[in-house]
C-alpha cells in the first residue's frame, strides 16, 4: 500500500507555513504550488505518479490550506516570492524543478526570473492568465482609483464572515458547481482537504477572504516580463483548450522566454492537472526527465 505525504512547517516572515512531502529524499526535488484559493492537497493525484521519480513537495502558500494567515496583508505576489524563496532556501533544495498552477505558476515564473540558477525545469499550468498588454490594460487605472478600490474592497471583506456550510456534502456540491469537471471522488477529496469544522459543526474553506483583494502595487507589467526575460531553464507553459486563459504561443508572452514551449492539452479547462491528468503527467512526466 503507498503511503501519503507527510505534513511539514518551516516559517517566513514570522509566519508558520505548512507544506506536505512525498518522501523519496534522494531522487530530484519537484516543488509543486497551486493556485488562488486552492491548497497543496490538490496536487495529490499528480505527486503520486511522480513521486517514484521525483522529491515530491507541495506547498500550502500563505493564507491557503493549513498555512496561516498573513495579518493586515493584501497579498501581494512579492511576499509569496519570499515564501517560496525560504522554503527552498531552509530545505536545500537548490537546484529544484517546479510544476505550478494559475496564481501559483505566475508566482513560479516571477521566483525563477529572480533565482535563474535555482530551478533545473520549470512548468507552469496557466500562470500566465492575461496577455501582456491585457495586463497592462488592468494596470493601467490611476493610482488613486487602485488605492480606494482597494481599500472598499478590504472595508467589503472585513464584514464578511467566511461562508459556513452545513455539511461536507453541501459544500463538495459548491466544489462542482466551481468545476463542473471534478468526478465525485475528486470534488470530495479537494473538499475534505479545503475545509476547517468550526466549533458549532459547520464547515468553512480554510483560505483567507483577504486574499480576494486586488493588491494596488503588484509589480507593473514591464517588470513582470523582465523577470520572464531572466528565466534560463526550459520551461514549458500548459493551458486547456477550454480555459479562458490567453494562450501564450500567440498572445505575445512566449517572445519574452529564452527557452520556452507551450502546450495545449484538449478538452481541460483551467484546472488541467484535474481535469486530464494522463495527458499532464505523459508531457510532463517527459519534460521533466529530458
Amino acid at each position: 500500500m503507498s503511503l501519503g505525504p507527510t505534513s511539514q512547517t518551516y516559517f517566513s516572515q514570522r509566519l508558520r507555513l505548512h507544506y506536505v512531502d512525498w518522501g523519496n529524499h534522494g531522487a530530484p526535488p519537484l516543488l509543486l504550488i497551486h493556485g488562488g484559493r486552492d491548497h497543496c492537497r490538490s496536487w495529490d493525484w499528480a505527486a503520486e505518479r511522480l513521486r517514484d521519480e521525483f522529491h515530491v513537495i507541495a506547498v500550502d502558500l500563505r493564507g491557503h490550506g493549513d498555512s496561516e494567515w498573513a495579518s493586515g496583508s493584501s497579498y501581494p505576489l512579492a511576499e509569496f516570492i519570499y515564501d517560496i524563496a525560504q522554503l527552498v532556501e531552509q530545505k536545500q533544495l537548490k537546484p529544484l524543478s517546479i510544476l505550478s498552477h494559475s496564481m501559483g505558476g505566475a508566482i513560479s515564473l516571477m521566483f525563477t526570473g529572480a533565482y535563474p540558477a535555482a530551478v533545473r525545469k520549470l512548468a507552469v499550468i496557466e500562470g500566465i492568465f492575461w496577455s501582456p498588454s491585457e495586463f497592462e490594460r488592468r494596470q493601467g487605472a490611476p493610482i488613486a482609483g487602485r488605492i480606494t478600490r482597494w481599500v472598499e474592497q478590504l472595508r467589503e471583506l472585513s464584514g464578511r464572515p467566511p461562508r459556513r456550510y452545513a455539511s461536507l456534502d453541501e459544500a463538495v456540491k459548491r466544489m462542482r458547481a466551481e468545476n463542473p469537471r471534478l468526478n465525485a471522488d475528486q470534488a470530495e477529496h479537494l473538499t475534505v482537504h479545503g475545509m476547517n469544522q468550526n466549533e458549532d459543526g459547520s464547515f468553512s474553506w480554510k483560505f483567507d477572504n483577504y486574499i480576494r483583494a486586488l493588491a494596488p502595487f503588484n509589480l507593473p507589467v514591464r517588470d513582470v516580463t523582465a523577470l520572464w526575460e531572466g528565466i534560463t531553464c526550459p520551461t514549458l507553459l500548459i493551458r486547456g483548450s477550454e480555459s479562458e486563459a490567453s494562450d501564450p504561443a500567440t498572445d505575445g508572452s512566449l517572445r519574452f522566454f529564452k527557452n520556452a514551449r507551450t502546450l495545449t492539452v484538449q478538452g481541460a479547462g483551467h484546472w488541467v492537472h484535474h481535469d486530464k491528468l494522463d495527458e499532464l503527467i505523459a508531457a510532463v512526466g517527459l519534460f521533466l526527465k529530458d
